[in-house]
């Protein structure tokens, strides 16, 4: 759905959406795969985690505290990213589990056969970033327009706000229809 929003709520409701792809692009790939590759700095690893705890954690904290400070948009798409980071943390925690029973099956020393059911664990959680962040730049460019999921809308109604019909965001982007007597829309 699209809403009329002021342009500096639009700007401040792309932040936790960039937040978020920061810390999956960047971190939990690039950064991850930079210290995996380079085996002088395998051991910088554990980095990871920490900054991806640190920015889930303030997302987190920061949805909530946004049910109290924000304009209703920034607030829902606080929620939405929010929504998106449990899931996350969900998926991250199943993969440690799995790690840890694998850990603990193959008695502290892992075989070859162990580490490809390692990967097996490892894989639906490298799914899930991969589909967060088509999702997170699809939830960026929406709040980039003033729109937000529908489920946001409804879980956090908002009666005040003022939602674009059709015709209205045809008119908005440029783009006016006119109708001629046999019921055909032509482009102008």
């Amino acid at each position: 759905m699209k809403y009329a929003v002021p342009k500096e709520q639009m700007l401040q409701a792309k932040h936790p959406h960039e937040l978020f792809l920061i810390n999956l692009i960047f971190n939990h790939i690039l950064l991850f795969v930079a210290f995996i590759s380079a085996s002088s700095l395998q051991h910088f690893v554990v980095v990871v985690p920490l900054i991806s705890s640190l920015i889930l954690s303030y997302t987190l904290w920061r949805s909530r505290r946004s049910r109290l400070i924000d304009p209703w948009f920034v607030m829902c798409h606080w929620q939405v990213a929010a929504r998106r980071s449990r899931l996350f943390l969900v998926m991250l925690g199943i993969m440690a589990v799995a790690l840890v029973l694998l850990w603990i099956l193959s008695e502290g020393q892992p075989k070859p056969q162990h580490w490809a059911f390692a990967g097996i664990a490892i894989l639906p959680t490298m799914v899930t970033v991969l589909a967060l962040v088509i999702m997170e730049s699809d939830a960026m460019h929406q709040a980039a327009h003033g729109m937000m999921p529908n489920w946001a809308s409804e879980r956090y109604p908002n009666p005040e706000a003022l939602l674009l019909d059709d015709e209205s965001e045809r008119t908005v982007a440029g783009v006016a229809s006119e109708a001629t007597t046999d019921g055909e829309v032509h482009s102008t």
